[in-house]
């Protein structure tokens, strides 16, 4: 048997003495996913049932598959939902895709390694992988981190193969870049951080070294835009939106450090040592500063002897890529413990060549040494490596979140597929309980109630007694909310409108209380009824906007499974056939086609509507906005240009300028510099204050 198989037959069983531990964990010692784990299995919950996989689900079309993933991309989601349709929706049987992500990461690590200096150190990085606290955690919760990791890892190998100066440059390596850097990208907006100064590298390099790899970068990179640009075209603006608050507003909120301050570069540094655990990373940076040394100092017999399987051109890819993403890691404003782990991989793959170097000195230090002492040695360093993985896994156990929110849910309904749609309105935010959980608990098995938080604005009281059918309040600890949550809580205890149904005890004191409405005691007004008379104030212009979108956000919350939708739209078509000039079945179509994220065929009503307001320029202006936001600058500007010599408006006119521009009519610059900010004005003294 060739040593490469050895290799990979050793790979396989690392990997699957990994899987049989986490499997362990899942099925004895997991607990109530929180709210980042829970929006994810509600993600891959939503996914498979998209693609017709999972119970309570059928293929609706591309679009409708986009709508799932409005601010993260959703690949990682896809494979998620498809195993659940394989191995079963809860918890443990859903996390049995962190076992396939993580067998790509070792796959990853193991191949890079090879290529950088030969079967011991690959060797070395793969148990390392296996045992480093910080993946351990995230084999062991439901988090984007794990398939991230692999993907950037196996992105920046690829991308590197394919630059390498003497053995690169071959079609297959650049389809091999682009497909895993695609994948990474699907992954997660923020393997940004990792792969661009690769990516730009490869570039660079790409269009200057010879005509063959020319076309190759070019290929590879119209590969990579057309994969990102059906989910990047659908939800930009979302995910511009969701971007801004998880980046900037959570930095702000979270109190992170300042990028001027030493806290900011020292940040990352200081958990290297819980993330890799000391032996790790102490013996492999002490062997590291004996490379250095011996290249400096030592005969040179053993600086030959320590390079002898080096690969230079690798490593100088991998140190500067691990330096390059490091910096841009730390600039990003949020900090958290996750974010660095796509960099771990790199990083252990530098500490296992220093773990390398330590025999490499032993053995050109005692002669009689030989090749037949690596396997003890290997043991050894596992056995001593061992405390740091098995404390994480006993920090973990002590952390667990435990609660009644499965028993809440089945009470409510959740959980069988033949009840109607169901919204349960959660006022307290807490990890055991939050409106994600709640879901995802909620739809397993084809069930079909869902979550939705409401109590972060004295607004939200009014609308749910007057709405909401199932509340859960909290007694004791209300966890993450507003003190306006309060106001909602109390509001519904004293209303007389609810009946509390059950009490939920909560392990660490107080509990949890379901209370369901009472009969005939629902407003007569529906929201489906109210909506044609909210999309009609669009025709006002700017000021009929916030009280629409603010209706519009509660309602959402009241209806979790957005079914006013059908009656509405159904009501609209029916005026349409008898006048297909019904102003307001235009704007009610128009408007729902905003909210349901079709800019298409919201241009269509808002066409219909010019042509009937003819004294309006608002059908015009809102015509090029969701014409802009479905990257058609074109006709945005030809719109915009139409219209701004029927109506003298400010809007309009810095609208036509900036869709121009962005059509390619450089020439509207100048004119741009001063309509733009004026129709910035005008909007912000519509709107009273520029913060609405």
């Amino acid at each position: 048997m060739k040593i490469s198989w050895r290799f990979w037959i050793f790979v396989i069983f690392i990997w699957g003495v990994s899987t049989f531990l986490d499997r362990i964990w899942w099925i004895k010692f997991s607990g109530i996913p929180s709210w980042d784990q829970a929006d994810y299995l509600n993600s891959a919950l939503d996914h498979g049932r998209a693609l017709g996989l999972l119970p309570g689900g059928k293929w609706k079309g591309v679009a409708a598959l986009l709508d799932l993933s409005p601010k993260i991309p959703p690949l990682a989601s896809l494979v998620n939902g498809t195993v659940m349709a394989l191995m079963g929706d809860r918890p443990s049987e859903a996390a049995w895709s962190l076992s396939i992500w993580h067998g790509l990461l070792l796959f990853g690590i193991a191949s890079w390694g090879m290529r950088l200096s030969g079967v011991i150190v690959a060797s070395l990085a793969v148990v390392f992988v296996a045992l480093a606290p910080a993946f351990l955690d995230l084999r062991s919760d439901f988090l984007l981190e794990m398939p991230l990791s692999a993907m950037t890892t196996l992105a920046i190998s690829c991308l590197g193969w394919w630059w390498h100066p003497k053995t690169g440059g071959r079609w297959l390596q650049a389809f091999c870049a682009a497909f895993f850097s695609l994948s990474a990208l699907l992954v997660k907006q923020s393997a940004l951080l990792v792969l661009l100064p690769s990516v730009c590298w490869v570039v660079w390099v790409g269009l200057h070294r010879s005509q063959k790899t020319r076309y190759q970068t070019l290929a590879a990179f119209g590969f990579v835009l057309m994969g990102l640009f059906p989910w990047l075209h659908h939800n930009w603006i979302t995910t511009i939106g969701g971007t801004n608050r998880a980046v900037f507003e959570s930095a702000a909120r979270e109190g992170d450090p300042s990028l001027w301050t030493f806290a900011n570069w020292l940040w990352y540094p200081r958990i290297l040592l819980d993330q890799l655990g000391p032996v790790i990373l102490i013996g492999g940076l002490s062997g590291l500063c004996l490379l250095l040394l011996a290249r400096l100092f030592s005969s040179q017999r053993l600086i030959k002897q320590s390079l002898l399987t080096d690969d230079l051109d690798e490593w100088h890819w991998l140190i500067i890529t691990f330096a390059a993403g490091w910096l841009l890691t730390s600039i990003s404003p949020n900090k958290g413990d996750r974010y660095i782990t796509p960099l771990l991989p790199l990083l252990i793959l530098l500490l296992a060549r220093g773990f390398w170097q330590w025999w490499i000195w032993w053995v050109s230090s005692k002669p009689l040494a030989s090749r037949r002492y690596i396997a003890p040695v290997l043991f050894a360093g596992l056995f001593i490596a061992l405390p740091a993985p098995l404390t994480s896994y006993k920090n973990r156990i002590a952390h667990r979140h435990q609660g009644p929110v499965e028993d809440l849910v089945r009470v409510a309904g959740g959980g069988e597929p033949n009840n109607p749609p169901t919204t349960l309105i959660v006022v307290p935010s807490t990890p055991d309980l939050n409106q994600h959980n709640v879901s995802y608990y909620g739809r397993l098995s084809g069930g079909t109630l869902v979550g939705r938080q409401l109590g972060s604005s004295q607004g939200d009281v009014a609308p749910v007694l007057a709405h909401a059918k199932w509340v859960v309040l909290a007694e004791g600890d209300q966890g993450s909310v507003r003190d306006s949550a309060e106001l909602l809580d109390q509001a519904v205890r004293k209303s007389k409108l609810f009946l509390e149904i059950r009490r939920f005890s909560r392990p660490k004191g107080g509990s949890y209380s379901l209370w369901r409405r009472r009969e005939n005691t629902l407003s007569s007004e529906t929201f489906a009824e109210r909506f044609p008379s909210l999309a009609v104030g669009l025709s006002g212009g700017l000021k009929g906007l916030e009280p629409i979108f603010n209706e519009v956000e509660v309602n959402h919350m009241l209806d979790g499974h957005f079914l006013y939708r059908d009656v509405v739209r159904e009501k609209a078509l029916n005026r349409l056939e008898r006048s297909h000039i019904d102003e307001e079945a235009h704007w009610t179509l128009a408007l729902l086609s905003v909210v349901a994220n079709r800019p298409k065929e919201a241009a269509k009503h808002f066409a219909v509507l010019e042509a009937l307001s003819k004294d309006n320029p608002w059908p015009s202006i809102y015509r090029c906005v969701v014409t802009l936001a479905d990257w058609n600058p074109w006709e945005a500007a030809a719109v915009a240009n139409r219209a701004k010599k029927i109506y003298s408006n400010d809007l309009l006119i810095g609208m036509s300028d900036l869709s121009s521009l962005l059509a390619g009519s450089v020439w509207r610059f100048p004119a741009a510099q001063k309509s733009i900010p004026a129709s910035i004005r005008m909007v912000e003294q519509s709107l009273s204050s520029p913060e609405k």
